[in-house]
C-alpha cells in the first residue's frame, strides 16, 4: 500500500505472539497470502532482547475481529488467536509502527533494508531499499531470501544476458538482478498495482532504466518472445501456478538456462520439480528457509 493513499483516520492494529522466528515468518507468509495486500499489511518483529517474535496486522478499515481471530486460530492455533489484541493507532503512525524494528536481511551479496537503515549498510553490499509500507515484500520471508541466495549463487558462475522476474511483486528480485548485472531486466506481474510498485521501487534503487515492469498473465504478452529466450528466470509465486507455467516457461528458455523457483511449501516441492524435469530441466540446488522451499534448476541441452 502506498503511504500517500492511506486514509487520514485511525488504523486498526492487531498483534499477538508468533513464537520463534521460523514460526512467526511462516504465519506471516500464510496471512499475507490470505489478505489483500492493498488493505492489510502483515509483519513479524523480534522483541528486543529476546528470541521471541510478535506478529502485527494493520487494517485500513475496521475488521471483523471475531472473524480475524478465527482465521488466526485456524492458521496458528487457538493459543495464539486467544492472545490476539486489537487497538487503534493514528494513520500518520502506521508506517512507523509497522517497521520500527525491521532489520536488514542479508542474502549473499544482497541486503534488503528499509529507509531507516540506509546509512548502516556496508558499501560492499548490493543494497535493495523497499519503502516501509511494502514490508511484506522486502525479503524478510524465506521465499524472497531463498531466491536472492540462489541468484547470488548463479551469478558467481555465470552472467546471464536475458533475465526475467516472473511475478515480480515489489520488484526485489528484478532490482537485485539489475544491480548485479547492470543490464535490462524484464519483470512482470498479474497484478497491475504490483507493476506500478515494482517500477517505483526500481527508481528508488537507481535501477529505473534497467527494470522494465509489465502487466501480463503467465507468458501471454508478446514482450516475452521479444525479450527472450531467457538465460535466467526468477519466479517467486506459488506451487500450482508454477506447475502450470512449466511448459510455457520452457519454451522461453535459452539453452542451459537457469530457473529459480520459490513460494513452495515442502510437501509441494516434489510436484514442481517433477513438472520442470518433464520439460528438460534438472535440479541443481534446493534451499529451505523459514518453512519455504526455493529451487535452482537448469535446462539440459
Amino acid at each position: 500500500m502506498d503511504p500517500s493513499t492511506m486514509p487520514s483516520g485511525p488504523t486498526i492494529h492487531a498483534t499477538c505472539s508468533g513464537g520463534n522466528e521460523a514460526s512467526a515468518n511462516r504465519i506471516v507468509d500464510i496471512l499475507s497470502e490470505v489478505f489483500d495486500n492493498s488493505e492489510v499489511v502483515v509483519s513479524a518483529f523480534e522483541r528486543p532482547g529476546t528470541s521471541e517474535w510478535d506478529i502485527s496486522l494493520y487494517f485500513e478499515t475496521p475488521p471483523d475481529q471475531a472473524a480475524i481471530r478465527a482465521m488466526v486460530a485456524q492458521i496458528a492455533g487457538d493459543d495464539i488467536a486467544a492472545a490476539l489484541t486489537f487497538d487503534t493507532v493514528e494513520a500518520k503512525d502506521w508506517v512507523k509502527a509497522s517497521l520500527a524494528d525491521l532489520v536488514p536481511v542479508n542474502a549473499g551479496r544482497f541486503v534488503v533494508h528499509g529507509h531507516h537503515d540506509r546509512e548502516r549498510i556496508p558499501p560492499n553490499k548490493l543494497r535493495i531499499e523497499i519503502e516501509a509500507a511494502l514490508a511484506f515484500g522486502t525479503g524478510h520471508h524465506g521465499t524472497t531470501r531463498g531466491c536472492l541466495m540462489l541468484l547470488d549463487r548463479v551469478l558467481c558462475h555465470s552472467a546471464p544476458r536475458r533475465v526475467l522476474d516472473l511475478g515480480t511483486g515489489t520488484g526485489v528480485l528484478a532490482i537485485a538482478a539489475a544491480k548485479a548485472l547492470h543490464r535490462n531486466i524484464l519483470a512482470s506481474d498479474i497484478d497491475p498495482r504490483s507493476v506500478i510498485v515494482a517500477r517505483e521501487n526500481a527508481v528508488l534503487n537507481g535501477a529505473g532504466h534497467d527494470v522494465e515492469a509489465i502487466h501480463a498473465i503467465g507468458f501471454g504478452s508478446p514482450r516475452f518472445a521479444q525479450a527472450g529466450p531467457f538465460d535466467l528466470v526468477l519466479a517467486n509465486i506459488l506451487a500450482n501456478p508454477l506447475r502450470k507455467l512449466a511448459a510455457p516457461m520452457a519454451r522461453h528458455l535459452a539453452p542451459s538456462a537457469f530457473v529459480i523457483l520459490s513460494g513452495l511449501l515442502p510437501p509441494h516441492a516434489r510436484g514442481v520439480i517433477a513438472a520442470y524435469r518433464g520439460q528438460g530441466l534438472r535440479l541443481i540446488r534446493r534451499y529451505q528457509l523459514d518453512g519455504w522451499v526455493s529451487l535452482l534448476m537448469q535446462r539440459m541441452d
